[in-house]
């Protein structure tokens, strides 16, 4: 028995454990254990199993990733720079703890996008979860995509086994334990998935330095010398600026975990607010801890392979008219040939190409299906309870029966399983080989007219009594971005990076502002 299939097996036993789980929490599900769970989820649970929602196949394969790109201009994070961004996560968590759990509390939401409906009108309701169920679905297949790749590439492709099929046949795995349980099952898949995760996180650090005959701290020591753990970039022009990229952290989470269903939907699901309040905390402060341990892990693998016969040379390349240098590993296959393996391979090239022993590669790929599974069940359910309960109404129809309703939400569960299906495969033919910082700038466009919605719901008492203007203003605010960030890089040597949420956010909030209805204020109790 060969290697690659004794990995396939580690995976098919992986998911008939994930078949089990689903099995005794899916017993007696309704539709409010589907979307919320019966708000009887432990807050100590929620916070555990959102670490591994919160960073996904992005974190476990791509960060590491970055520490060996040598940036010096329009190329994403070199160095442990990413970590400065993890820092703004850090704050705009305490900003959600402080702000919008409160508010999605005292309003007993099913779907956090009540609120705009309840706050200015049905059309912000639903163009609010339309939002999000584009820049979710967008997001979790990016991430999706990262790690089917990686299973093809390295594992299935040698077996004559094309892409589509891999990603079918890992969409249809997610489908099968998510379609009756919801967000009660995910409650404790994730759990298990964030434990396996971060076990495979550790055991390859330890492997690493082990091989290497050095202490963490002589490791670090390595790394610095070699310019691997600069975290600052001082560069006011670049796109990884270290203050734009704290802020831009910061707006981030607010948007894509307090403005999220997905990640909400988990923690409303929790029986009171202070338990949320402390899953949300202790779920910031786990974070600190393990992005900065990718990122050491990163440092490692680069001095890894280095050691272990990997070529080494460096690509330069000048982007929009500036220099940018990465490192780059050539290996060589089983025919002797050599590939040159950058960014997000590197990892899975060192583990799965014999660099690793057996046991570490079997441990390594637990944590990648760890890291995939995460980012898909979740994405999967939510876009599903927002799709029910914001556009179709499905806990205000009084026409159907509960049992109709069940047979509706599976339906559109189905349906976004084949659009998952499609996002990932136009992912392929995109084929970016970076693709952490590909989801943020997404993400600048797509949750940026979310943060200016709820921003100008919160901080202004201000009314929109015009129908669809509020509809016309999320939608002209991503143009205009978009056509802003084109003309500055065309313009000047200033480079827009995840500050781009920001930029949306607040032209969207000025957009509401000349629109307001000066006549009448509301605001909601």
């Amino acid at each position: 028995m060969n290697s690659a299939t004794i990995l396939l097996l580690f995976v098919f036993a992986y998911f008939i454990g994930l078949l089990v789980i689903s099995y005794f929490t899916s017993r007696n599900a309704d539709n409010q254990s589907f979307f919320i769970g019966n708000k009887k989820s432990k807050w100590w649970l929620v916070a555990f199993g959102m670490i591994g929602t919160s960073l996904s196949g992005v974190t476990f394969i791509s960060v590491p990733g970055t520490v060996g790109k040598m940036t010096a201009g329009d190329y994403p994070f070199g160095g442990f720079e990413y970590y400065m961004m993890v820092i703004g996560f850090f704050l705009g968590y305490f900003i959600v703890a402080a702000i919008l759990l409160p508010l999605y509390y005292r309003m007993n939401l099913t779907s956090i996008y009540t609120y705009l409906g309840r706050r200015f009108n049905v059309e912000a309701h639903k163009i609010g979860s339309l939002f999000f169920i584009i820049s979710r679905s967008i997001g979790a297949t990016a991430r999706l995509y990262l790690v089917v790749n990686v299973l093809q590439i390295f594992l299935l492709q040698g077996l004559g086994i094309p892409f589509w099929v891999t990603a079918a046949v890992i969409l249809l795995m997610v489908l099968l334990y998510t379609f009756e349980g919801g967000v009660k099952t995910i409650v404790i898949t994730d759990t298990l998935q964030t434990s396996f995760m971060i076990l495979s996180l550790l055991a390859c650090i330890g492997f690493i330095l082990s091989n290497l005959n050095m202490s963490a701290g002589e490791a670090y020591t390595v790394l610095a010398e070699k310019d691997y753990t600069h975290f600052i970039n001082f560069d006011v022009n670049s796109k990884t600026f270290f203050l734009k990229t704290i802020l831009g952290g910061m707006f981030i989470t607010i948007a894509m975990t307090g403005l999220d269903q997905e990640m909400m939907q988990k923690n409303i699901s929790v029986d009171n607010l202070k338990n949320s309040k402390k899953n949300m905390l202790t779920f910031a402060v786990t974070l600190l801890f393990v992005n900065l341990a990718f990122l050491f892990l990163g440092g490692l693998l680069y001095l890894f392979a280095m050691e272990n016969g990997a070529q080494y040379a460096q690509l330069t390349e000048v982007i929009n008219g500036k220099e940018s240098i990465t490192n780059v590993f050539g290996f060589k296959d089983s025919a002797g040939n050599i590939s040159n393996i950058m960014g997000d391979d590197l990892f899975p090239a060192l583990s799965l190409q014999g660099y690793f022993p057996l046991f570490i590669s079997v441990i390594f790929i637990i944590g990648l299906i760890s890291a995939l599974f995460p980012s898909a069940d979740g994405a999967l359910t939510a876009v599903t309870s927002s799709y029910c309960v914001d556009l179709l109404g499905i806990n205000e129809d009084k026409t159907k029966t509960e049992q109709q309703k069940k047979k509706l939400r599976m339906q559109i569960h189905l349906i976004f399983t084949v659009l998952f299906f499609a996002l990932i495969m136009i992912f392929k033919a995109i084929d970016d080989k970076s693709i952490v910082y590909l989801i943020m700038e997404v993400a600048g466009y797509t949750y940026g007219p979310l943060l200016g919605l709820f921003a100008f719901g919160i901080f202004t008492k201000h009314q929109i009594i015009r129908k669809y203007a509020i509809v016309a203003v999320t939608l002209i605010a991503p143009v205009a971005t978009y056509l802003l960030n084109h003309l500055v890089s065309q313009h000047t040597d200033y480079r827009i990076g995840v500050e781009l949420i920001i930029i949306n956010g607040f032209l969207t909030f000025i957009g509401l502002w000349l629109i307001r209805d000066r006549s009448q204020n509301r605001v909601i109790a």
